[in-house]
């Protein structure tokens, strides 16, 4: 199915922009937003989350270790909803937090979506695993 690259191109992107932004833009985004929300350790936990979601939204883009990179994210996104998305509900009700949450259920679909499915045929997942039957074969 051709088509999961645009599902792999979606998420991948989404969590490299987000993962940069948390360097770009600490305050906003990275350490000063994990202090805010109570994230123990956010000097630590920042930059963390940070290479994690750039390093596995590129693996994502690029269908290298798709399945294998989609669960640390899937980590990364429930533990986003779970700090941010839960105690909005439970303040402000289901609208609001439906509309603030439609990124990251999103992201959560699209990534348990990956780790069912895999990268799909225009990945390198599949070319590496082509040559190494072609190796196994000749």
């Amino acid at each position: 199915m051709r088509a999961v690259i645009l599902i792999r191109l979606l998420v991948g992107l989404v969590f490299l922009s987000e993962g940069i932004q948390k360097f770009l833009f600490p305050a906003a985004l990275g350490v000063g937003r994990f202090e805010k929300i109570g994230i123990a350790f956010p000097h630590f936990f920042a930059p963390f989350v940070g290479v994690v979601e750039i390093v596995c939204g590129a693996l994502l883009i690029l269908g290298l270790l798709t399945r294998l990179a989609s669960v640390p994210l899937l980590i990364d996104i429930c533990t986003a909803i779970a700090t941010t998305k839960i105690p909005m509900l439970m303040k402000q009700g289901f609208w609001p937090t439906a509309h603030e949450a439609r990124t990251d259920f999103s992201m959560l679909l699209g990534l348990v979506f990956l780790l069912i499915v895999g990268s799909g045929p225009w990945a390198l997942d599949a070319f590496r695993q082509r040559s190494d039957e072609e190796a196994r074969r000749g």
